[in-house]
């Protein structure tokens, strides 16, 4: 969602991002990683990158009373949407390569979806597990591979044509660049964290159209700066030609996502 370079998104992405993608592709994701993780009662939960907080919301709804969860995010305009839909938890502005909190705070960290955009990914970890109590959990998850994507490899393919190499890199490589499994493991490795579950799993983005789905992913990325209307109308013509084998009898496309779910535990 955010650009590399700044890490910081307007407001109007923050909303676009908690109305079209948490629904389409985020809430199913969510408690595949929370159930993963062990997230039970009582526990002390850091939901990193948290985006509108998606992740912190289904594991509050899993701790109870007796727990905690903390969502932080770099984007302030994330943890105005986040406090908005769930006013009643924790939204604290942060930076994953420096972590706001002392050492062996929380029994569970996630991070949903976002590894892919920290610049040192190693320690970003490394400082998850810093936060995480002995014999806690650090559990990430990350789409796979660009090439091991039914849908959305075709869809580079459309945006990379109509909109040349570097502007189709905007939503064709940064977003996909984690999906190597053995690679996380030794990342996980690095970091000081026992790897002790990975999990692959297919979901689906649904959206109501392939129009919709399009939409989505360009204006909700900075390649819709980059690009001029006749350019956003090509790839918008030729994603409905590449995605016409998801598309449901009701016009709605399902869109494979396979993705990896990796559980690491401090010791």
């Amino acid at each position: 969602m955010a650009s590399p370079e700044t890490f910081q998104i307007p407001l109007e992405a923050a909303e676009l991002y908690e109305s079209r993608f948490v629904p389409a592709i985020f809430a199913e994701w969510a408690p595949l990683l929370v159930d993963a993780a062990g997230v039970g009662p009582g526990q002390a939960v850091l939901d990193v990158a948290c985006g509108t907080g998606i992740v912190a919301r289904t594991a509050a709804d899993r701790i109870g009373s007796a727990g905690a969860v903390i969502g932080l995010d770099r984007n302030e305009a994330m943890l105005t949407v986040a406090r908005r839909v769930r006013p009643d938890l924790t939204w604290q502005q942060g930076d994953v390569a420096n972590l706001p909190f002392p050492a062996r705070t929380f029994d569970t960290v996630l991070c949903q979806m976002a590894l892919m955009y920290f610049p040192d990914q190693v320690k970003a970890i490394a400082e998850m597990a810093r936060v995480t109590t002995a014999g806690g959990t650090v559990a990430i998850a990350v789409p796979a591979s660009l090439t091991d994507q039914p849908a959305y490899e075709p869809l580079a393919d459309v945006v990379i044509e109509a909109a040349g190499a570097e502007a189709g890199a905007l939503i064709t490589e940064t977003q996909w660049s984690c999906g190597d499994l053995d690679q996380l493991r030794g990342w996980f490795d690095a970091a000081g964290l026992r790897v002790e579950t990975t999990r692959t799993h297919l979901g689906a983005a649904r959206f109501g159209s392939i129009d919709e789905l399009v939409a989505t992913e360009v204006e909700g990325s900075p390649l819709i700066s980059r690009i001029d209307h006749a350019t956003y109308d090509d790839i918008t013509r030729g994603a409905r030609r590449a995605l016409r084998p998801f598309v449901t009898d009701t016009g709605a496309v399902h869109a494979p996502l396979r993705g990896h779910i990796v559980v690491g535990r401090v010791t």
